[in-house]
């Protein structure tokens, strides 16, 4: 047989267990030494009579069985096994090998058939096999569970907040057309995100999806980056190369900070936009293009405008539907969802603990104001995670309230600092929103529920 081993200290199948069963000494010792560097844990019995009590004690991912056994055979076992409800894998062998023998183990339910004596290597084979259908497995059940469970019913957003509810059905509506769609929101609500889900919704899902972050591209080569350039359009240029919109044909070209663009640029973009054809940088001939055109961006775009650095006409060209997505701290109620679904992503990731969310914790993080968002929140996720423990820093000490007010509600508290953050910004709800961590919508909304119209 082939002895060939991993290297010390190798176990590329750590978190798997196996179980050998097998009546030849021999065979149960050189799998053991095999298997043993390579698996999370190898146990090995020399009869069915012996393993079923050690089956029923834990979970083994695979059971290496031989089918000649003393009392029960391997293939009655397995057949048992089976109906019982066993889904782990379970790879066979024999010294003597019929077709009626390898009929009756792939009916069984055997994941592999070995005729003995086999080298390592097929061993190695056929349980790397078992281990990746395995893993394939697992990772398809996690991947339909979080999206049957996601109410928002838009794959890869996490919400059900009445917020993130109106969003997504608005993306569903969108999805299916072929509009250009441009994505509003402060930084880090996951916009990108969105993106990604109408793609993936709209007739163009088979094509590819191309995300662009314009603020991250030199303003000299955002055009030659968006629509390509010929051999010597500029100093460097030594061969022709095609564009993103060039590459994003049949599919999707998110362009992420569209706000960053720089003035030329903006131009050939919405002549693209209207003509569906581009124009290589040094180039006369115009290349037509069948792209899909989502853009995103955490500047307001109508004061870009107003300061004139952002085209008008290029705005409406891109708000043919807008979709805006509320900041963290307006949906409170999504970040118990959020949480789980950051830590389910990010512990197997890790290979670290999973972390429970208890009822102060999540109270301590839904008065907090998260500025950068669900990207925020997932750094505090994983670096969680990682400390073993949700990292709040200390908690905040309690305050006697002025005299007067000990007895005054929690609403009345926050009606009054913020009129006095208005009063002490001219009435300036921007401002005002700026020093207090919320968007003006929310003081609009405020305002309106508490009479208070004396402000700009």
């Amino acid at each position: 047989m082939d002895s060939n081993k991993a290297s010390a200290g190798e176990a590329p199948w750590k978190h798997y267990s196996v179980l050998v069963v097998d009546d030849e000494p021999g065979m149960v010792s050189f799998l053991q030494r095999a298997l043993v560097q390579r698996c999370g844990s190898v146990d090995a019995a020399g009869s069915v009579e012996q393993a079923a009590p050690m089956l029923q004690r834990r979970l083994y991912d695979l059971i290496v069985l031989d089918i000649s056994l003393p009392g029960r055979s391997g293939i009655d076992w397995l057949h048992e096994l089976r109906d019982e409800g066993y889904a782990g894998d379970v790879v066979l062998m024999t010294a003597y090998a019929d077709l009626d023998t390898a009929i009756d183990a792939l009916r069984a339910g055997a994941a592999d058939f070995l005729l003995k004596p086999f080298s390592l290597a097929q061993m190695l084979n056929a349980i790397q096999r078992c281990f990746e259908r395995s893993k394939l497995i697992r990772e398809n059940f996690v991947l339909r569970r979080e999206v049957s469970e996601r109410t928002a019913d838009v794959e890869g957003v996490v919400g059900q907040s009445d917020a993130m509810l109106a969003a997504c059905e608005r993306l569903k509506r969108i999805a299916p057309t072929p509009a250009t769609v441009l994505l509003t929101g402060e930084s880090g609500t996951g916009k990108e995100v969105a993106a990604r889900a109408l793609h993936r919704m709209s007739q163009r899902a088979a094509g590819p999806f191309v995300p662009v972050n314009c603020a991250a591209i030199a303003a000299e080569l955002i055009e030659s980056e968006l629509f390509g350039h010929v051999k010597g359009a500029f100093t460097g240029a030594q061969k022709n190369r095609e564009g993103l919109f060039y590459y994003a044909r049949g599919g999707t070209l998110f362009l992420d900070e569209i706000g960053e663009l720089p003035a030329p640029a903006q131009a050939k973009l919405l002549r693209v936009l209207e003509e569906r054809r581009i124009r290589p940088v040094g180039s006369e001939q115009e290349i037509p293009v069948d792209v899909r055109v989502i853009a995103a961006t955490n500047r307001e775009l109508v004061e870009e405008v107003a300061a004139h650095r952002f085209r008008q006409d290029l705005y409406y060209r891109l708000q043919v539907v807008e979709v805006t997505l509320p900041p963290l701290r307006e949906r409170p109620e999504d970040l118990p969802l959020l949480v789980e679904h950051f830590i389910g992503q990010l512990a197997p990731y890790l290979d670290v603990p999973r972390l429970e969310l208890d009822d102060r914790t999540l109270a301590r993080m839904a008065a907090y104001d998260w500025p950068g968002n669900v990207r925020e929140l997932r750094n505090f996720v994983e670096r969680s995670l990682i400390l073993g423990w949700f990292d709040l820093g200390p908690e905040p000490k309690a305050t006697a309230l002025p005299a007067g007010h000990a007895d005054e509600s929690l609403e009345s508290v926050e009606k009054r600092h913020i009129l006095a953050v208005l009063a002490a910004c001219d009435g300036n709800k921007s401002e005002a929103g700026r020093r207090l961590g919320v968007s003006r919508k929310t003081l609009d909304r405020k305002c309106h529920v508490w009479g208070v119209t004396e402000t700009v």
